[in-house]
């Protein structure tokens, strides 16, 4: 399975960027898939997660009522939708796969890592 995100750059604070991750390999429909984000100097972080069909999601304190994690399994795509961006937001992006139905919220719990893409939030 390979991920390959895209979407990000720089933005000013309150502003909107939508991440997409494009899975190719098997099909999407197959995994559960997360975003993660790494700012400097700091670990990855756990951001949302979506379940295979997209019925459930879950997020991060931080981010909850500003991003949407979605999915088009026609399309073998996941989204996030990010709006009203922040500075602290700033980090490299990554998508991630995980094989079963168990949404997990740690980087221990994915199997597969896109090559990130990074957000810049000026302030």
């Amino acid at each position: 399975v390979q991920l390959q995100a895209c979407g990000g750059g720089l933005v000013q604070t309150g502003g909107s960027l939508r991440l997409s991750c494009a899975v190719s390999g098997r099909t999407s429909s197959s995994y559960v898939m997360g975003w993660f984000r790494q700012a400097p100097g700091k670990e990855r972080e756990f951001v949302a997660a979506i379940s295979s069909s997209g019925d459930i999601t879950t997020y991060e304190d931080s981010v909850k009522g500003r991003f949407t994690i979605s999915r088009d399994n026609a399309k073998n795509t996941v989204y996030l939708q990010m709006n009203s961006l922040k500075p602290e937001d700033t980090a490299v992006y990554y998508c991630a796969a995980k094989r079963g139905i168990i949404l997990r919220l740690t980087t221990g719990g994915y199997d597969y890592w896109g090559q990130g893409t990074k957000v810049t939030v000026s302030s």
